[in-house]
Order: C-alpha cells, then sequence, then structure tokens
C-alpha cells in the first residue's frame, strides 16, 4: 500500500508535496519520492527511507515548479531494497511523464512482455509502476496528434489503458506542456480523493490517497475520483473529467477501513472511523454468542488501528475498557515491515505491557485482524508475563486466508497463520485461551450500511473472490514460486524476464 499526492498550486509545491507525504506515511515506510513540474523541465528527488529522512534543505531546494507529484512506498514482493524501483517514474517520451502509483498490477508480467516485443519499450526495474508507466506512455503516444496534447487525448490513452491492465491501480501524473493527470481502476479497489482550495492568487487541486491529506492542508474535499475516470488540470487550472472505463463498478478494499486507512479519513463516502466503531460493535455480539462474557474482566485494543473497535466493543458488552499496551510511537508499523524476522523483533520493541493492568485479570486483547500470528503470538505472550490468568482474542476482521494481489504483502498462503488452520487452531498457535473473528458478512454489512451505494468489496484476502476476474489458482501457484525463488532466479538478461514486484503498492 502505497501513498500518492498531486497537486497544481500558483506557488511552488515542493513543502506542500512533503507535507502531504507526512500525513500519508502510515501507508509507506520504505521510500519516498518527489517529482516537481517547472515549464518543461521535471525536477525529482527519491530514495529508501521515511519521508522526514529522505529529503534535505538542498533536494527541496532542488525541487522547483508549481505542480508535482509524490509519494511514499510500501511493497510487496521482496524489493524493498532496491531504490531503483522508488517513485515517481519518468519517461521523456511522448511529451515527458512522472507517475506514481498506489496498487499493484494483476498482469504485469505480460505486460512487460508486450512492451518489450511489441510497443519496444525498455523497463529497467522489476516494479509494476514502471510497467504501467510505460504502457500510459504508450497509449498516450498512440492517441496523441501532432506536438500538442488536450485532455481528450489523454482520456483516450486512459480508456486504452483500462483494456490492457488488470489489477488495481490509482495514478497521478504530471506531463510537460499539460498539467496533472489522475485516474483509478475500473474497480476503484485502491482510493483517490481530490479537493480544491481558493487563493488570493487563484484556485489550486490536489490529488491524494486520503483525506485526510487535502483536509490537513487546508484543501476542501470535493470527492471522490470514481473508478475507472480521469481527471485532467492544465496549465490554465482547468479541471475536466471523464468515465474512461466501459463497465466501473466500485468494490473498495475492505482492508484499507480494517488498518491500512488512517480513522480520520473518509473514503468512499465512508468514515474510516465509524466503520471501525461499527466493527466493534458487530463483533461484540459475536463475542456474546460465541465466549462467556462473565469470565472477561477487562477488554483491551492492541493500538492503534483496533482501538475504536475495542472501545465499541467493551461499551457494548458493558465490560471495562483499559490500556493494557503502549506503543512506541517512532517504531513502523510491524506488518508493513518487509520480512518476518524484522517484524517480529520490532513487536516488544513497538509495544510495552503495563503489568498492573493485567495482573490477575481474564483479558479480551481486541486486534484489527490476524495475518501471520508472529504479532498476536508475542502479544499474547506478554499479556501471560504480566500476569493474565487467561488471554482471549478477537480480530475485528474475518480470518485471512487467501493472498492479497491487490497491494497488501500477504502474497503467499503459507504465510497466512488461518490458510490451513481452523479458529481453534489458529487460537492455539497464538497461545490464546479462545479466539473470536470477524464475520465477513457482519463487515461487509457495516459498511454498506455506512454508504448503501457500494453494494461489492475486494475482500479476497477473506473469501478467495478476486473481483478483477482474472486470478486463478495458477496464478497464486506462480506468485509464490515467484515470492519463494532466491533473488537471482528472478531476474534474467532482459527485463520481460523479470517477475514484476509491485512496487505501487
Amino acid at each position: 500500500m502505497c501513498g500518492i499526492v498531486g497537486a497544481v498550486a500558483k506557488s511552488p509545491v515542493n513543502q506542500l508535496l512533503y507535507d502531504s507525504l507526512l500525513l500519508l506515511q502510515h501507508r509507506g515506510q520504505d521510500a519516498a519520492g518527489i517529482a516537481t513540474l517547472q515549464g518543461n523541465a521535471f525536477s525529482m528527488y527519491k530514495g529508501n527511507g521515511l519521508v522526514r529522512d529522505v529529503f534535505r534543505t538542498r533536494n527541496m531546494r532542488a525541487l522547483p515548479g508549481h505542480m508535482g507529484i509524490g509519494q511514499c512506498r510500501y511493497p510487496t514482493a521482496g524489493s524493498a531494497s532496491s531504490e531503483e524501483e522508488a517513485q515517481p517514474f519518468y519517461v521523456n517520451a511522448p511529451f515527458g511523464i512522472a507517475l506514481a502509483h498506489n496498487g499493484n498490477l494483476t498482469n504485469a508480467e505480460q505486460l512487460g512482455e508486450e512492451m518489450f516485443r511489441i510497443d519496444r519499450r525498455h523497463i529497467n526495474t522489476g516494479s509494476d509502476s514502471e510497467v504501467l508507466l510505460n504502457v500510459f506512455a504508450n497509449e498516450l503516444g498512440n492517441a496523441a496528434r501532432g506536438l500538442s496534447l488536450d485532455e481528450h487525448s489523454i482520456f483516450a490513452a486512459v480508456r486504452a489503458l483500462h483494456k490492457r491492465v488488470k489489477g488495481s491501480y490509482a495514478v497521478v501524473a504530471t506531463i510537460a506542456g499539460f498539467g496533472l493527470v489522475a485516474f483509478r481502476d475500473p474497480y476503484g479497489i485502491r482510493p483517490l480523493t481530490i479537493g480544491q482550495v481558493d487563493t488570493p492568487d487563484g484556485r489550486e487541486y490536489m490529488v491524494a490517497s486520503e483525506s485526510v491529506t487535502l483536509e490537513a492542508m487546508g484543501y476542501h474535499v470535493l470527492r471522490d475520483v470514481e473508478p475507472g475516470e480521469c481527471v485532467t488540470i492544465d496549465l490554465d487550472n482547468n479541471i475536466k473529467f471523464a468515465q474512461c472505463a466501459e463497465s466501473p463498478i466500485l468494490a473498495p478494499c475492505v482492508f484499507e477501513y480494517i488498518y491500512f486507512a488512517r480513522p480520520d479519513s473518509t473514503m468512499n463516502g465512508i468514515s474510516v472511523y465509524e466503520s471501525r466503531l461499527k466493527m466493534g460493535e458487530t463483533l461484540a455480539t459475536k463475542v456474546a454468542r460465541t465466549l462467556d462474557v462473565s469470565e472477561i474482566d477487562v477488554v483491551m485494543p492492541i493500538p492503534d488501528s483496533s482501538r475504536p473497535s475495542a472501545m465499541q466493543l467493551a461499551m457494548k458488552l458493558n465490560l471495562p475498557f483499559r490500556e493494557g499496551f503502549i506503543k512506541n510511537r517512532y517504531i513502523g508499523r510491524t506488518f508493513i515491515m518487509p520480512g518476518q524476522n524484522t517484524r517480529k523483533r520490532s513487536v516488544r520493541q513497538k509495544l510495552n505491557a503495563i503489568r498492573e493492568e493485567f495482573a490477575g485479570k481474564n483479558v479480551l486483547l481486541v486486534d484489527d485482524s490476524i495475518v501471520r500470528g508472529t504479532t498476536s503470538r508475542e502479544i499474547v505472550d506478554m499479556a501471560r508475563e504480566s500476569g493474565a490468568k487467561k488471554v482471549f482474542f478477537a480480530s475485528a476482521a474475518p480470518p485471512v486466508r487467501f493472498p492479497n494481489v491487490y497491494g497488501i504483502d500477504m502474497p503467499t498462503r503459507s504465510e497466512l497463520i488461518a490458510s490451513t488452520r481452523t479458529d481453534e487452531e489458529v487460537a492455539r498457535e497464538i497461545g490464546a485461551d479462545a479466539l473470536v473473528y470477524q464475520d465477513l458478512a457482519d463487515l461487509k454489512a457495516v459498511l454498506t450500511g455506512l454508504n448503501p451505494k457500494i453494494t461489492q468489496f475486494d475482500a479476497s484476502c477473506f473469501d478467495g473472490q478476486y473481483i478483477t476476474g482474472d486470478i486463478d489458482m495458477a496464478y497464486l501457484d506462480r506468485l509464490e514460486a515467484s515470492r519463494n525463488a532466491p533473488k537471482a532466479e528472478k531476474g534474467g538478461g532482459l527485463m520481460h524476464n523479470v517477475g514484476y514486484a509491485g512496487g505501487g503498492d
């Protein structure tokens, strides 16, 4: 999962983009980059690390221009160490394009072959985002007429792109001589929101992954970019919208609401915070049906994303709510840290138990989800070491049984603790006395209740139903083989042999 932002302003955007990326840092901590456009000249700086660590004053000064894009990156299939895959990416033809992407292409390997054999375009990294950029550039070259570019050619290029590209993608791009472009995949799997602000010098626009970015930077949220829709903002500040997909269907990723998004964001008309409160209510009903509530002395959240659900669960069950774990906010989010050993080692650096809250009590721990089980196991151990008599565990999400191929780093079935285990077996694996999962039907009902216009969701990591319709067992087997292969085997002498890594996620 990545955070992306694009801005068209009346003053230099370098600081605006930097501050926006700080607000999106929770979406990716591996790398960050900014590209600005001044006249027809691009300036770009990117590197591995947190936003605050990548950029120095000298880097910011070298990013002039009133228009630009930025990204903070979270990689999927093992490409975290490659600085070359930090975004944005740039191609000089046609016109000159810089692009940043949030999502994951499911047919990146096929597209890479086409780029090499048919379109004669060179892909320099193993990132699917570079593939996406080259598809867009190729289609833009086919659609453009003459030396000038208008929104109609861009809309035609995005229409052609939608027909070729599969998977999830929310995109911001700048084109020399034209302006800013943003578009979203036909299912709207990944979020994208547009806002505006009126200044003494004129109107300014921003597009970002989450509404909190727009609001915190003083912008008025206009609306979400629709699935399949393309937005253009030219150098004269004219904004145009066009639906570029033949049969768009809004089916957003449910994991955004469970874990990834900030609680103060609104996505697809749904308040993330309110959705987590409602998840707590339905989870409370399941807990009351499954456990003897009289045995529970206290409810505790695993900070931070599960706190709203845990509070609401405690209130509905009329149980005391306590903060038993204190979070070190200077440690990254363990779920998005690449590598199992890194995640496991960081758990106890990230959380510390308050012994007095656990001693002699039967504790119900509430977390947003259980993916690999590493963090859950460590947390249960910490609770017992702190004196808890019994440790019950509740997950605000259903059991994660299937790989996610749309931008979340859970690509192999063997890594998922619930993929081949019953709920009781998972409870034993994490050391809990009992385990309660949210029901998927309840989770969907919560979200649909908050926005009845949404009737479908991508919940593939829970039910194995992949919304794009192009994922089968053979695909998952190939993905897992690629992930498990030694690094030296993943690339060939030609880029069309690369196993693409999902660098836009």
